[in-house]
């Protein structure tokens, strides 16, 4: 079969969805053909699954924890739709190439863990953005920013311990500095406020 028939027979079958494709396009990383796909694998129909985590548990993009003599283990995810796994795992890459959330979530995990845990993770924050936006025809998806780790970080986490160790050497008292106070809003970012991310993009 052409490919242009075939791809004439996909767009007809998608046509009546064109409203929830139109909702994934517009994820970072997805784009046309891997919503359609995304779509083919998992339906629109959300209500089948009673939560983000539902869907990943199916999907398995959701990392299981095994616990043995008080240890935790991560364990294997499991084997899944192979179809959607391997558009997941395109999204992921795509995504880990953009200066956006999905980007910096994969980045950091690949540096942590390896590549293999970076796909999934990604994947995971994939399928939540994915049944959020297929939950409710309104949401719309609205990136996080790629310093979102880093704002929700301690900028000075070794700060403790060596005050600590300083008091401990010098039996003296020792206090942090300050923090500076915050930055007074400009008159325009009062008038034209950032949006606040929809539940689409609220992570597990």
């Amino acid at each position: 079969m052409p490919i242009e028939e075939l791809t004439a027979r996909v767009e007809d079958q998608v046509a009546p969805f064109a409203a929830q494709v139109a909702q994934l396009d517009a994820v970072t990383g997805i784009g046309l053909v891997c919503a359609q796909e995304l779509i083919a694998e998992i339906g629109v129909d959300m209500a089948v699954f009673a939560t983000a985590g539902h869907l990943a548990s199916w999907a398995k993009f959701a990392p299981q924890v095994n616990t043995s003599a008080a240890k935790a283990k991560t364990a294997a995810t499991g084997k899944g739709n192979p179809w959607l796994a391997a558009t997941l795992g395109e999204i992921a890459v795509t995504a880990g190439r953009t200066n956006t959330f999905l980007g910096q979530r994969y980045r950091r995990t690949a540096k942590r863990r390896g590549q293999q845990r970076a796909l999934v993770a990604v994947g995971n924050s994939i399928l939540t953005i994915v049944w959020q936006l297929l939950a409710d025809p309104q949401a719309r998806s609205c990136d996080l920013g790629p310093d979102l780790y880093q704002s929700r970080s301690n900028p000075h986490p070794q700060q403790p311990n060596l005050i600590r160790q300083l008091q401990q050497l010098t039996a003296n008292t020792v206090t942090s500095p300050p923090e500076p106070p915050p930055q007074p809003h400009s008159r325009s970012s009062l008038l034209h406020p950032r949006p606040h991310p929809t539940d689409a993009t609220r992570l597990r």
